[in-house]
């Protein structure tokens, strides 16, 4: 007789935390998801997390490396495990630095595991791949302590950011304001009203829908971080806390010009392959159907470039970053300069 598996939504999930998540203090732990592999049979995936738990206060829950080729996040928050005492905690700070382990320890954007792409993976699946398996601890057990979520990204390999902090709009306005607000204490050089491509399965969208303030990055990007952009996400990181209520202390104003992505136009994509060169460098001024990038062909000598136009007038907010582009590959994203 076949038996009726249970709905995901009733399977335990599989991720046990070595970390009490309501005790005082400060403890560092792992989420420990077992992974039987050729290697090791009863084997895990350690995630790395640190707990700190002191005071009345809201919860933030703060990661980086959901693509594990984005560094500044990692540095950020490594740094504030290793450095924050209770004291300074208002509240409570879930940290974990590589959400996606598997793919931060490989360097790649998505898991050596199952290629599975995390930020594309909720709300994920306690009995699915080892990606779902780890969105589904995120969105069952972990968004739903936090009050505040800061989520790090960079361009990672294969794109290259202005420096800035975002978030997106939504139908609650309050929500929407509260996002903002924290934004602006992050105080990055640069501050976005972010669109999304496709915004279907990610991190972002599922703290969101549950009422969530949610607030991310994109702080460069090549596959490495510099001096800079390092150093905006630890004082991005500290202004948030503090802004939100979570840690003691004084934000530390920073200017920042205010980039909005109105529509679809911002994105320019690549409809042929070859090497690429730029004509305008990030933060240059285009004008709406302004070659912004030419492709060689490189099959052979001979043929002229084709030109990447933008779509819209603004401002060089994103680009391309290997000198190689495919058919399909994002070319560059255009914002719009507007006030604060």
């Amino acid at each position: 007789m076949l038996q009726m598996q249970p709905p995901p939504s009733l399977v335990p999930s599989p991720v046990t935390a070595t970390v009490d998540f309501a005790a005082p203090g400060v403890q560092h732990g792992f989420l420990r998801l077992p992974y039987s592999r050729d290697d090791a049979a009863w084997g895990s995936v350690m995630i790395p997390v640190t707990v700190v738990n002191h005071g009345e206060g809201p919860t933030a829950l703060l990661t980086g490396a959901n693509h594990g080729d984005e560094y500044e996040g990692p540095i950020a928050l490594f740094d504030l495990a290793a450095t924050v005492r209770p004291e300074e905690v208002t509240g409570r700070l879930i940290i974990i630095p590589a959400m996606n382990y598997p793919a931060f320890a490989a360097g790649t954007r998505t898991s050596p595991i199952d290629r599975g792409n995390l930020n594309r993976s909720f709300p994920g699946r306690p009995d699915g791949t080892v990606t779902q398996k780890i969105a589904d601890y995120f969105q069952r057990v972990l968004l739903p302590m936090a009050d505040v979520v800061l989520d790090f990204h960079s361009g990672g390999k294969t794109l290259d950011f202005l420096p800035y902090c975002a978030a997106h709009v939504l139908p609650d306005k309050r929500q929407e304001a509260a996002a903002f607000d924290l934004v602006r204490a992050f105080g990055a050089p640069w501050s976005c009203r972010m669109l999304e491509i496709d915004a279907v399965g990610m991190y972002d969208t599922a703290a969101e829908d549950m009422g969530k303030i949610f607030v991310t990055t994109e702080l460069g990007g090549g596959g490495t971080a510099s001096a800079l952009t390092a150093g905006i996400a630890r004082r991005g990181l500290r202004n948030l806390l503090i802004a939100a209520g979570a840690m003691r202390g004084e934000v530390t104003a920073q200017p920042t010009r205010w980039l909005d992505m109105p529509d679809a136009d911002c994105f320019a994509f690549a409809e042929d392959g070859g090497l690429i060169e730029f004509l305008i460098d990030l933060g240059g001024p285009v004008s709406a159907d302004q070659p912004v990038a030419r492709i060689f062909p490189i099959g052979r000598t001979g043929l002229a470039p084709i030109a990447v136009h933008a779509r819209r007038a603004g401002l060089l907010m994103a680009r391309h970053f290997p000198g190689i582009v495919k058919p399909g590959d994002c070319v560059a994203v255009i914002g719009e300069e507007v006030e604060g």
